[in-house]
């Protein structure tokens, strides 16, 4: 064969196992679907209970390997916008306002999903402390003589539960205790959840006045005749919230003068999951839980002491019709 037509048979060849190689390569997908999801656990009951829900929901419909892990709202929205983790199963706006705004609406790396369920979140006393103290409003506890009957430690100033540490709400009871007044009239107290109520527990017992932050749906609604102190309604214009970790001076130049606005809560979920597992993200997209069925649920971890697996196995073979909405 003359040397020219030796050449371009060599070329031709040397395209041809390129472009083989070339495509091969293209043909890989860009990146491998994880071997298993992790749902974040939160530490409260409805938290823990929804993650077991939709931990058994996605394995049993899906054939999917789901761990739960332990985390604060901060570590699970940073493992979902890496992609290391990929649920979260219960997060309460306008608390985690900031970190919605951070994921969601700038970075982009987490989805909402579209339907939450409703609660509100004020302050409350037992019906019988309302009727010992007279007390009825939540600026009353700014006067001294209401704050000094919710005095246990004899220094003249109340005691009041104002959330666990590192609760965004806890935070912005600080802003509102400033801005009624009654930081200067009430200790306000973090601690743990649990301990809190047992501490209401023992107030109702023993025929002591109690007051804290609350939440409903809760159980404890369910267990004590409670009262929610009144307030002006939510006005967005008498909010200004700053975080201690943008501000050092975040106490004095926030307030909240008014009323909570409803609280919502949502799944929020990682955006990658649209990608590696798009049922799942579609399914997750449209799980919603009523406020009485968390209603329900915090009784039944809290107070009937039934395991969060337990639970979300009964729950998921009683409400098959509720899974198959989430699927359509």
């Amino acid at each position: 064969m003359p040397k020219a037509l030796l050449l371009l048979a060599a070329g031709i060849i040397a395209v041809s196992v390129g472009w083989f190689f070339v495509s091969k390569q293209r043909l890989q997908p860009v990146s491998a679907q994880p071997q298993k999801l992790v749902v974040g656990m939160p530490n409260w009951p409805a938290g823990r209970g929804k993650a077991h829900i939709i931990k058994m929901a996605i394995e049993s419909n899906f054939g999917i390997e789901v761990e739960l892990q332990n985390g604060t709202n901060a570590v699970i929205f940073a493992g979902m916008d890496t992609g290391a983790m990929h649920v979260h199963p219960a997060v309460w706006l306008p608390n985690q306002n900031n970190l919605h705004e951070k994921y969601v609406t700038q970075a982009g790396t987490v989805r909402q999903a579209s339907t939450p369920h409703y609660g509100k979140q004020q302050t409350c006393v037992t019906k019988a402390t309302a009727e010992r103290v007279g007390i009825r409003e939540l600026h009353d506890l700014a006067d001294p003589q209401i704050a000094a009957q919710f005095d246990r430690d004899g220094d003249g100033k109340g005691e009041m539960w104002i959330g666990a540490s590192g609760w965004a709400s806890t935070v912005i009871e600080k802003i509102r205790a400033k801005s009624y007044g009654y930081d200067q009239t009430m200790t306000l107290l973090e601690m743990d959840e649990a301990l809190a109520l047992a501490r209401l527990d023992d107030a109702v017992k023993t025929n002591k006045n109690y007051v804290f932050c609350c939440d409903a749906p809760h159980y404890t609604f369910l267990l004590y005749d409670l009262v929610m102190l009144k307030e002006p309604p939510h006005d967005p214009s008498t909010w200004q919230i700053i975080s201690p970790t943008d501000d050092p001076n975040w106490l004095e130049k926030s307030t909240a003068s008014t009323a909570w606005e409803r609280t919502r809560v949502h799944v929020y979920y990682s955006a990658s999951l649209e990608i590696t597992h798009p049922a799942v993200a579609k399914m997750l997209q449209q799980a919603t839980f009523s406020s009485d069925i968390i209603g329900k649920m915090n009784y039944a971890l809290v107070v009937d002491k039934i395991s969060p697996v337990d639970y979300a196995r009964t729950w998921i073979q009683e409400q098959r019709d509720a899974i198959d909405t989430w699927l359509r």
